[in-house]
């Protein structure tokens, strides 16, 4: 079971995301919170694999309460999804600077919701949907401060900078794979490695440090 807490200080969408969610035979709803402090809270006493976080709530915002969750070494399996709207977009670079594996529009469609939660639960990140394309393209180089290279760059291979470049594109493993004519074994081996070198918490984050080291194509 994917052991999911849901925060929003507004009460319908706290409600249609329930239903949503107690309906999927494999997630299991832990832990609900309508301002900041109740979320932190709800978090550290439930641990769940799975936080959808609204950025915009009373008490304590959405990116505070994603700063201390990701600071947090208890709650180091915990995946952050951040709830937006496009009028939020330009918070979006920043919560992917602060460790959320990913955000979605508040009227996603619920499958793609439900697909969200899974994606994220088995370790991957929100980068691959059309929309996170749009907002990285208008937001990430633009306020990525590019032209400050991570320090721990040196200790990339050049072919994995390639990949982690490719990766700040939104492309998945496979469209990599087929761009640079490898598996996509290959593809997922090399951006582990560089998740690792360069202390990356997801694939999310590796965008933020790829951007910000000028590695985007």
């Amino acid at each position: 079971m994917i052991r999911v807490a849901i925060a929003d200080d507004q009460a319908l969408v706290r409600m249609g995301l329930r239903v949503l969610l107690d309906d999927a035979e494999d997630i299991e709803l832990v832990a609900e919170a309508e301002d900041g402090v109740a979320a932190l809270e709800a978090v550290r006493r439930t641990r769940p694999d799975v936080v959808l976080l609204d950025i915009r709530m009373p008490g304590k915002d959405g990116l505070s309460v994603l700063a201390d969750i990701t600071a947090d070494p208890e709650l180091a399996a915990t995946r952050v999804v951040l709830l937006t709207t496009f009028s939020l977009d330009q918070y979006v670079f920043t919560a992917l600077s602060s460790g959320a594996s990913g955000f979605l529009v508040k009227d996603s469609d619920p499958a793609e919701l439900l697909r969200a939660i899974r994606v994220v639960a088995d370790g991957g990140s929100l980068l691959s949907p059309e929309v996170t394309r749009r907002v990285i393209e208008e937001f990430g180089v633009r306020r990525s401060g590019a032209g400050t290279p991570h320090p721990q760059l040196h200790l990339l291979t050049d072919r994995e900078k390639e990949i982690a470049g490719w990766v700040a594109t939104g492309a998945s493993n496979d469209e990599i794979a087929a761009a640079l004519v490898v598996s996509p074994a290959t593809v997922r081996t090399h951006v582990g490695r560089a998740m690792i070198k360069l202390g990356a918490r997801d694939r999310a984050q590796l965008v933020v440090f790829a951007m910000q080291s000028g590695l985007a194509p």
